[in-house]
């Protein structure tokens, strides 16, 4: 135990970060897949999870809102995205996992593909 305190006094003096990251499995379904097509109303480029937000119409022909929970930065510029990769207005279709709770409408984003030019990131099928 005293030495647990010390390791932990030791991290916080150093400035070395400590990251209390939750899993995604916790709000979503990470055995399920979903897609989903829509205009793009929102992108927040940032740590620690980067948040699309599109406009879906649903069978009734409804808008519904969804928002797309993404990598943090580190990741997406691995990937090569940057702020300017998507546009507002841009035309998405998304693939994730949803979530555990349907009426909040979000998913775990696992791919996306830009129609209107072909671009495409991560898994599409």
């Amino acid at each position: 135990m005293r030495r647990m305190l010390l390791i932990l006094i030791g991290a916080a003096l150093s400035g070395a970060p400590i990251d209390a990251h939750h899993s995604f499995a916790a709000d979503y379904v990470e055995t399920e897949m979903v897609s989903m097509e829509g205009d793009l109303l929102r992108f927040e480029h940032k740590n620690p999870h980067s948040i699309m937000v599109i406009a879906v119409t649903d069978e009734r022909g409804q808008s519904q809102t969804f928002t797309a929970e993404w990598g943090g930065l580190n990741r997406l510029k691995r990937d090569g995205i940057t702020n300017e990769t998507l546009k507002v207005g841009d035309r998405l279709v998304l693939r994730g996992s949803p979530g555990r709770r349907p009426e909040e409408r979000r998913i775990h984003l696992r791919g996306i593909h830009r129609p209107a030019d072909g671009w495409t990131w991560g898994r599409q099928g």
